[in-house]
């Protein structure tokens, strides 16, 4: 079994910026909630293989909240890291601003997704530990250690 290099939340980060275009607007003129999930999903997708250099799945997503609405031509910035490993997932935390033209972006959703590393197989394989730095990535740490305890709980009660 090889031995994996512990990886720094910042040698994952990953930022995406897209345009919306009128193809992407739902019956009320604002962005399509599935199609931000869809983008939310590969801005995670991107951050867990950039962490566990592997193919990757998703396996949840938590808390998804939209607070403010995004229309056509606005800009939205998603940002993605991960906040907390376990043996063979990893929770990534995807924030989506909605940018102006004057470059002042509004949070407009926090999502935490679990995604699991998977090996030729498509069986789930050990991911790197991850080195926290900051004040913030302990806290996050934290939280997405609760979270995942939580999740583990739900599972029992749903089986």
């Amino acid at each position: 079994m090889e031995k994996l290099s512990a990886k720094r939340v910042s040698d994952s980060k990953t930022e995406h910026v897209q345009i919306i275009m009128p193809e992407q607007i739902n019956g009320y003129d604002r962005l399509f909630g599935g199609k931000l999930v869809e983008w939310i999903d590969i801005v995670a997708a991107v951050v867990a293989r950039r962490h566990s250099n592997r193919n990757v799945t998703t396996v949840s997503i938590d808390n998804l909240q939209f607070k403010e609405a995004a229309y056509v031509n606005n800009l939205i910035v998603l940002r993605g890291c991960v906040t907390y490993v376990g043996n063979t997932s990893m929770e990534i935390k995807v924030e989506t601003f909605v940018e102006n033209l004057l470059g002042e972006r509004k949070l407009i959703n926090i999502a935490y997704l679990v995604m699991v590393a998977l090996d030729e197989n498509e069986n789930p394989v050990a991911v790197p530990k991850l080195i926290l730095e900051t004040e913030e990535e302990q806290a996050e740490w934290n939280a997405g250690a609760r979270r995942s305890e939580l999740r583990k709980q739900r599972r029992k009660e749903q089986y």
